[in-house]
């Protein structure tokens, strides 16, 4: 390796992984070792490679990023993680953070933030991207200013919401299943319970939901 940092890219998007795999290598102390495209399968090739630094989407097959930087962090705690991800909102960044990860950043920031981002902390820094940091560290100086009461957003769990962001893509229980490798009865359970937390009761509502979350974009 000559001393270069080792890279892993978890992501379940080959064209993804691909381009970010181009642009790591046009840095002469990065090393692109491996690659996973779900959680469970990063998790079994971390212990093989012991990268310096891991680079993870959130939404993924079967184990999703946060589970696997939580169980990463467990098994080998010096490896770095940045999330990247499309997810702005603070729940996601907060159980990132929570799970053990580096940094997060978004995936519509420029390659040289990206690089900016993975040194900072190779260099045993924490990363936030800039349009996300202020208010994170906001929250977490002003714990007080949020409400006592959580809100029905907040009373979903990680996987309730990645069902809501798929519901609303317009995919079937079958697909979600099949996808978060997970049973249609399980499937439907989280969706009936997302329903009831939130009070909506079909699919467009759900959908009208998750696109002023920013789970989902319309063009």
């Amino acid at each position: 390796m000559n001393g270069k940092h080792r890279i892993m890219i978890v992501e379940n998007h080959t064209l993804l992984r691909a381009g970010l795999r181009m642009l790591l290598s046009q840095d002469d102390e990065l090393e692109v070792v491996g690659e996973a495209d779900n959680g469970r399968e990063a998790i079994k090739l971390v212990l093989k490679l012991v990268p310096h630094l891991i680079l993870t989407d959130l939404n993924m097959p079967g184990m999703n990023g946060i589970e696997a930087t939580r169980a990463i962090k467990m098994l080998l705690p010096e490896t770095k993680i940045l999330v990247l991800t499309a997810h702005k909102t603070d729940e996601y960044i907060h159980e990132s953070l929570k799970a053990g990860a580096d940094g997060y950043m978004l995936k519509e920031a420029t390659h040289s933030e990206l690089s900016v981002a993975i040194h900072s902390i190779l260099n045993g820094k924490t990363y936030l991207s800039p349009d996300i940091s202020e208010r994170v560290i906001n929250g977490y100086l002003n714990p007080g200013n949020t409400a006592s009461l959580p809100s029905a957003w907040d009373t979903l769990t990680f996987r309730e919401r990645e069902i809501l962001k798929l519901v609303a893509e317009g995919h079937a229980n079958k697909h979600i299943a099949d996808y978060l490798c997970l049973s249609v009865k399980t499937v439907e359970k989280h969706r009936s319970n997302l329903m009831k937390k939130l009070n909506l009761h079909n699919a467009s509502t759900l959908t009208a939901y998750a696109i002023e979350k920013g789970l989902v974009t319309i063009c």
